[in-house]
């Protein structure tokens, strides 16, 4: 009981850890990437958070999957290492022992894998287009970043603001370039703001500037000062279109059979599967052979889990593409990874190593 305490109580910490590590390295990246896109003014900036939530939404079942697979395989890898197993061996306890404990620390969380992946997921994908599609609908002042050359989608503007004020409500010192009747136009101002309509058009109002208007490639051109001056902004039509198969609820994808609908609720059934199966997998795998060093069991680890993520998909293409009968789906990979993990606890339970002949690589050895 002592010995099964102290192993839920640091698959717990270790779990913690290595969740906090995977999701910021997760969050980093998608964060960077959004601020890449808002950088050239395909995004607005006040979007970034938004689609940063719907996109964390969609990773948390992969993240969750890896983060017990890492603590299982972490926290007995360091009980082989600093030799607390045997202790647990010499006190007539098996290696087949070691599977209720952890089906009791992983479970739960399999069990919130299945939901997130089942429900959640869907429901964020569904959101984060629709969202993205009424970003598509705002016109192009929405994305304007400042520091940044906006050019309009009819490519008839070029929109530039130096910066906006505290609130985000007030611009500095505004250009815009306009191309009107075979014409040229430049306005500068010092300030503007936003502001509709009553009959609900948008218009762009600047203070303090001055407009040039002339005819390209002559020295026909006119100077006119303002107080005040308005330019309309077209709202952009985007056509609605229909969700995908990700972005179908799994109710739906149950009701309308189809190879894509079938392969992509196969996905989501799959990764609670193999996140239980690769909790399993990282019991034998956590056995530590001095000879080979204490890294070899880590890199078979990480090569088992990526052979296995590969080949879920690799098969899922095959049932989109309609290669495969929806009967058998996914199961022969998960039936494959299950029949290496008693063949990897009998290997064990022989007291023979998992990798016998490449721990005499050098590259290998830690």
């Amino acid at each position: 009981m002592l010995f099964k305490r102290s192993l839920l109580q640091e698959l717990v910490g270790t779990a913690i850890g290595a969740f906090l590590v995977l999701f910021g390295i997760v969050i980093a990246q998608r964060v960077a990437y959004y601020i890449g896109v808002a950088a050239k003014g395909s995004l607005a900036s006040d979007a970034i958070n938004t689609l940063l939530g719907f996109s964390m939404l969609k990773f948390l079942p992969m993240i969750l999957s890896l983060t017990i697979f890492l603590a299982v395989l972490l926290t007995l890898t360091r009980w082989h290492r600093d030799s607390e197993m045997v202790v647990w061996f010499s006190s007539g306890m098996g290696l087949a022992g070691w599977i209720r404990p952890v089906l009791t620390f992983a479970i739960p969380v399999v069990a919130v894998i299945a939901v997130l992946s089942l429900f959640v997921t869907p429901w964020a994908t569904n959101k984060g287009s629709e969202f993205r599609d009424q970003l598509k609908s705002r016109d192009e002042l929405a994305s304007i970043s400042p520091g940044v050359f906006k050019e309009s989608r009819n490519a008839d503007r070029v929109f530039f603001v130096e910066s906006f004020d505290e609130l985000g409500n007030v611009v500095k010192n505004i250009f815009v370039q306009s191309v009107q009747h075979q014409r040229l136009g430049v306005v500068v101002a010092s300030q503007g703001h936003r502001t509709v309509a009553d009959n609900g058009d948008n218009f762009l109002v600047m203070e303090h500037g001055r407009r040039y208007e002339g005819k390209p490639n002559t020295a026909e051109f006119s100077t006119t000062e303002f107080e005040r001056y308005s330019i309309r902004i077209e709202p952009n039509e985007v056509k609605e279109e229909p969700p995908g198969t990700a972005a179908l609820g799994s109710v739906e994808l149950l009701k309308n059979h189809n190879p894509a609908n079938n392969a992509e609720l196969q996905w989501r059934l799959a990764i609670p599967i193999s996140a239980f199966l690769l909790v399993l997998l990282a019991i034998p795998l956590s056995f530590v052979d001095n000879r080979s060093g204490r890294s070899a069991n880590m890199m078979l680890a990480l090569l088992i889990y990526i052979i296995y993520n590969n080949m879920l998909s690799i098969v899922q293409a095959w049932l989109t593409q309609g290669k495969l009968n929806p009967v058998v789906g996914l199961w022969p990979v998960h039936v494959f990874f299950l029949l290496l993990t008693i063949w990897m606890f009998y290997r064990r339970l022989l007291q023979r190593p998992l990798i016998p002949a490449f721990w005499k690589l050098s590259w290998f050895k830690s």
